[in-house]
Order: structure tokens, then C-alpha cells, then sequence
């Protein structure tokens, strides 16, 4: 018998592991060479992974549901009598993606938390945390006043970054080296709560694209401090001027939406204000400033919500705009999306209003600074010249991190932005 494993392969973008959501094959089963064995969801897009030589299928090394690292054994083939490939195994191909954040998917659970212990021989306890590891400035300053070495734990955030919860974890687990006299303290057991017995209930597990988006959320309010501003706009002329448009498209055969009047208005806005633009380096500890536009938006799919990129935005016309659109909303529905067009996005516009509500608070999407929200048109009396007459409004809101925008920048921001809303005409000042 030869035995060969088949390894998770690298699948490049920075993608460190990924998790399986289900096998392709089942013991026993005879593989050729190149064919699809299973499906694993990375933090940009689930992909079909393939086996890199022919043979049988002997062993499974890991669950559904499971988190594989890179180049880490899959599952075992008999080889024997297959004419095994050498080759190498073909890229894996993108079949559905999830929201792209700037960060990759928690390391395996199975790894287990190190003792964080004290030299009793150290100048200095605990040791200054090394570079290379991955923690927030909080986090690190948390380990120094709990006297943990944060450089002996391995982390359970993304990226292996090191969360408060491990440092928490291995202070009240007895890992974390404490000074003579320090109370210890323990975290109260976290359950889900227990309906009454014979109750109706349904356990499912939270796996693939739900997972991730869970993750990010919870991981972008754990790290920016977020907050929200309202504005309300008179969208009486861009009213108009859309229904122009739509009737205009028609004849291209591109559906014309209000997104891209809303994304050139924030683009002229974000030029003004380019803050906004940018991003936080939480390791390094710098602001990035993005000198191009890359707008991510909100899209509602069976997997749940995914986030597409219009690369350089700002160099397409609304025409432009609403096909790039409809194809990227289209393919995100369908799965389709490749690795590319779920990343680098420098601020995201999300369309409540497509489906109702006047007012919400999004979450950014980490790495970014901002998010902008828009919401449903309503007619609203207004009393003009002694009259009451109707006018198309829509609210519009900022969510911005605090760590970089002052609440007096963020109106100042949403001021500009729904005079050039307000004025749409006047868009093509600001694209000359």
C-alpha cells in the first residue's frame, strides 16, 4: 500500500487556513489526479480544492467544520497502481465568496494556549512584547498590567492575533504570571440560554459565510470605537435626473440605480475630506491615506452579506458605474465572485433603502475608517411660500471611527456630501 496525503494547499492572497464545509469524495472513492475533494471557505471566497495525484481514498485527517492550516494534511490516498500525477495541483477555483475585511480567519482551534510563565531570573517581568506579535495597543498595555507575557500565548483572533480574552484567559487560568498579592480573578462560564424542558428548539451550527461574517463583525466593534451621524437630504432633483438616467439605460441595456449618484457625490466628498479614504495600521500604528477609490457596497445574497469592490471608481461614469454594479451584485448572488473583487476596498456604501428603513448604524468594515449608509426616498410636506408642497427625501448617515474622525469632521462631512446629493447637477463640476 502507498500512502500519500493530500495537503491543504497554499492558496495565495495571504490566506493562512481555511475551514471545510464539506467534503467532495467519501472513503473509497477513486480520485483522478486535478479532481475537486472538498470545499474550503477562506476569509475571501470558498474554493474548491483539488488533489494534486490520483488514487483512493483512505482517510479523512479533519471534520467539517474544522479550520485546516496551510500545507497541513487533508486526507490520505492510496496511490497504489493510480499512475499518480506529479504535477502540481491546480489553483483552487473560487466558488462563493465572504466579506472582506483586511484580515485572516482565526487560527486553528486545535493549537493549544501556551503557559505564559515568569523567569524568576528577568530584570523585567513581563517581557516587552516582540514585534512580530499581533495585538492591538490595548491588548498589550492589558498584558503588562496583568503581568502576562504576551509574546508566549498563541492567539485566537484573526490572523493569530492576540485577543483580550487570551490574555483574560491565561491571567484567570493560572497561565498568566502574577506579582505577589494580585487578586485573581475568573470569567463567568458563557452559555446560550436554556428554553424549558420539551421546548421546540433547533441547534445549528455556525459554519462557512455566516462564521465569517460573524467574526468580522464582532472583531470590528471589539477594535473601533464606532460612531454615527444623520443627515436628512432633499433628493427631489436627483429624483429627476435618476429617472432620466434609468430611461437612458434602458436603451444600453444597464439598469441605473441611485448607488452610483450617491458613490460619485461621496467620492467628491472623500476628496475634500480624505481622511475618510484611509485606514488604520493598528500594528504599526499609522494612518494610511488611500490616493485612489475603491468602493466597497453591500450586497444581500443567499450566503448572506457580502461586500464587493468597484476598483477606481472615480475613473467610471454612472453608466459605468450601474453595469459594474449589476454584474458584481449579480455574480455575489450566484457565488461567482473571484478572490480579487472582495478586497481592497478604502470605504463601503451600504443601501438599506433598497429594501426599507429610514435609519440604521453599520458596522465598518475593518480595515476602514467609515462607512456610509442610505436609506429609503419618502415624500415629506414642506411649506413653501405659504404652501404645502411634497419633496423627496432620503436619510443619509456616516459611521466613522473614532480613533481617527472627530464627530465636528464627520458633520462637516455629511454637510458636503448632501449639498453635493442635493445639487447632482453639479457632479459634473466635480468630475472635470
Amino acid at each position: 500500500m502507498s500512502l500519500k496525503d493530500v495537503n491543504l494547499p497554499d492558496i495565495g492572497e495571504g490566506v493562512t487556513e481555511g475551514e471545510l464545509v464539506q467534503w467532495l469524495v467519501k472513503i473509497g472513492d477513486t480520485v483522478e489526479a486535478d479532481q475537486p475533494v472538498a470545499e474550503v471557505m477562506t476569509d475571501k471566497a470558498t474554493v474548491e480544492v483539488p488533489t494534486p495525484f490520483a488514487g483512493t481514498v483512505k482517510e479523512f485527517k479533519a471534520s467539517e467544520g474544522d479550520v485546516i492550516p496551510i500545507e497541513t494534511a487533508m486526507l490520505v490516498l492510496d496511490t497504489r497502481g493510480a499512475g499518480a500525477s506529479a504535477t502540481p495541483a491546480a489553483a483552487p477555483k473560487a466558488e462563493a465568496p465572504t466579506p472582506a475585511p483586511a484580515a485572516s480567519a482565526p487560527q486553528a482551534a486545535a493549537a493549544p494556549q501556551q503557559a505564559a510563565t515568569a523567569s524568576a531570573s528577568a530584570d523585567y517581568y513581563p517581557p516587552v512584547a516582540d514585534s512580530k506579535v499581533l495585538a492591538t495597543p490595548g491588548t498589550r498595555r492589558l498584558a503588562r498590567e496583568m503581568k502576562v507575557d504576551i509574546n508566549e500565548l498563541s492567539g485566537t483572533g484573526l490572523a493569530g492575533r492576540v485577543t483580550r480574552e487570551d490574555v483574560m484567559g491565561a491571567f484567570s487560568g493560572g497561565t498568566g504570571a502574577v506579582s505577589a498579592g494580585t487578586p485573581t480573578m475568573s470569567l463567568p462560564p458563557r452559555m446560550a440560554y436554556q428554553g424549558p424542558a420539551g421546548a421546540a428548539e433547533e441547534r445549528v451550527s455556525m459554519r462557512g459565510i455566516r462564521k465569517k461574517i460573524a467574526e468580522n463583525m464582532q472583531m470590528a466593534k471589539r477594535i473601533v470605537p464606532h460612531f454615527t451621524l444623520m443627515e436628512e437630504a432633499n433628493v427631489t432633483q436627483l429624483y429627476k435626473m435618476r429617472g432620466e438616467a434609468k430611461a437612458y439605460g434602458e436603451k444600453h441595456g444597464v439598469k441605473v440605480t441611485y448607488l452610483p449618484f450617491v458613490i460619485k457625490a461621496m467620492i467628491a466628498t472623500l476628496r475634500e475630506y480624505p481622511m475618510f479614504n484611509a485606514s488604520i495600521d493598528d500594528e504599526a500604528q499609522e494612518v494610511v491615506y488611500k490616493k485612489y477609490f475603491n468602493i466597497g457596497f453591500a450586497a444581500d445574497t443567499p450566503q448572506g452579506l457580502l461586500v464587493p469592490v468597484i476598483k477606481n471608481a472615480d475613473q467610471k461614469t454612472i453608466l459605468e458605474l450601474s453595469a459594474e454594479i449589476t454584474d458584481l451584485a449579480t455574480r455575489a448572488r450566484e457565488g461567482k465572485l473571484k478572490l480579487d473583487e472582495m478586497k481592497g476596498a478604502t470605504i463601503t456604501v451600504t443601501n438599506i433603502g433598497s429594501v426599507g428603513g429610514t435609519y440604521a448604524t453599520p458596522i465598518i468594515n475593518h480595515p476602514e475608517v467609515a462607512i456610509l449608509g442610505m436609506y429609503k426616498i419618502e415624500d415629506k410636506p414642506v411649506m413653501m411660500n405659504g404652501k404645502f408642497r411634497a419633496q423627496k427625501v432620503m436619510n443619509y448617515t456616516i459611521t466613522a471611527d473614532h480613533r481617527l474622525i472627530d464627530g465636528a469632521v464627520a458633520a462637516n462631512f455629511m454637510r458636503a456630501f448632501v449639498n453635493r446629493i442635493q445639487s447632482p447637477s453639479n457632479l459634473m463640476l466635480d468630475m472635470m
